[in-house]
């Protein structure tokens, strides 16, 4: 492998410390929580109290003001121990940035120390039963009355959405604009109005509470908007590349440590009298799969030390998120073979890999969406 050069001494002092804190308050509860469709919610204080959650919320306001390197670990961790479904990269790399960036210094003050403690869990209510990676079709609305806005709509697969406790809800202000008129406005879970579906039932990442949001005639200050007014799809795709990244980041430690424990395995298993890592076959799938996650990691590493500088592009982004994604389905999907019928039993790591894999291509902007926007670029007149 070729080394990495992304990290310090200081950045593997944290590595090692997230290692034993999953290790000791996560692992040992872990299928508990992917039974119950839900973590314990109060391992967002336990991890809060060790500085893993927000690690870039400045240090005025209760955080580190650390850089995005400190958030790649968490999320790398993560992804190696296969503890796919704690929510923590929503919260940390998604939606409290946009508050860091976009909140006024009273709304700073006010959730900015509570993301990072894990008093305050977040969530980001984009997705609508019509409206997916169109953010555009957006149909849910924020009225203005007086010096409130009153909001009506609903919102589906929302990550975080049994936990948390303030959400960042996008709305169309001004419906007749299109998404000219898309606001972010904040809703704390305790606002009249506002319900909790229920916590869906998904193919993987079992553990992550994800629900449908319904607002009915919710109000809230204006004072919660989010932004500026009406600028609110400017502001969400300022924040898309981040994101996309992260999404990057996770796939890439799951291919890593999918592929180190495919290895492992075909040492040890017996087909026809040998071990099953002699077959010709198994090496040729093994050596395919390690040569393209090489190659991937170099491009993924680059595009995280870019965004450090604050220069990756949305192109960029998607080009790392088409990638990481497409070729961890891939992965899960060869080394679950290489496993023969034990791959399919979930009490392997690899089956829930398989199980975790596949949203990854849907969730932050689908493969085809990602296509989209390299493509778009890729023709446009420069």
């Amino acid at each position: 492998m070729i080394p990495r050069t992304l990290f310090d001494s200081e950045h593997e002092l944290l590595r090692d410390s997230l290692r034993r804190f999953l290790e000791n308050e996560v692992v040992p509860h872990y299928e508990e929580w992917e039974k119950a469709g839900e973590v314990d919610k109060a391992l967002w204080k336990k991890a809060g109290e060790q500085g893993f959650l927000s690690p870039m919320v400045p240090e005025e306001y209760g955080g580190l003001g650390l850089d995005f390197l400190y958030n790649t670990i968490v999320t790398e961790e993560i992804g190696r121990m296969g503890l796919n479904g704690l929510g923590w990269q929503l919260h940390s790399d998604i939606a409290v940035p946009y508050i860091t960036r976009l909140g006024t210094e009273e709304q700073k003050q006010k959730y900015l120390p509570g993301t990072v403690s894990g008093d305050i869990v977040t969530a980001i209510a984009m997705t609508e039963p019509g409206a997916g990676s169109d953010l555009q079709g957006v149909k849910t609305t924020a009225r203005r009355d007086g010096d409130e806005y009153v909001i009506n709509g609903s919102k589906t697969f929302i990550t975080n959405g049994q936990h948390a406790d303030l959400i960042i809800v996008v709305v169309k202000t001004d419906p007749s604009a299109g998404a000219k008129g898309t606001s972010l406005i904040l809703v704390e879970a305790n606002t009249p109005g506002f319900e909790r579906g229920t916590n869906l039932d998904k193919i993987g990442m079992k553990s992550q509470d994800t629900s449908e949001l319904f607002f009915n005639d919710v109000r809230v200050p204006v004072s919660n908007l989010l932004g500026q007014e009406n600028q609110g799809f400017v502001h969400l795709m300022e924040e898309l590349p981040q994101e996309r990244l992260t999404v990057a980041v996770h796939a890439m430690s799951i291919c890593e440590s999918v592929l180190q424990q495919t290895v492992e395995y075909v040492k040890e298993r017996q087909a026809f009298g040998k071990s099953v890592a002699t077959f010709q076959n198994t090496q040729f799938v093994l050596a395919q799969l390690d040569a393209e996650i090489t190659a991937t990691r170099v491009f993924i590493d680059r595009c995280i030390e870019l965004h450090v500088k604050k220069e990756l592009s949305t192109v960029e982004a998607s080009k790392a998120k088409l990638l990481a994604t497409e070729l961890q389905g891939k992965v899960v999907d060869q080394c679950l073979q290489l496993f023969g019928g034990y791959g399919y039993m979930l009490e392997y790591p690899i089956a829930r890999a398989f199980a975790d894999a596949r949203v990854m291509r849907i969730y932050g902007g689908t493969s085809e969406i990602m296509k989209l926007i390299i493509g778009r670029d890729l023709l446009a007149d420069k």
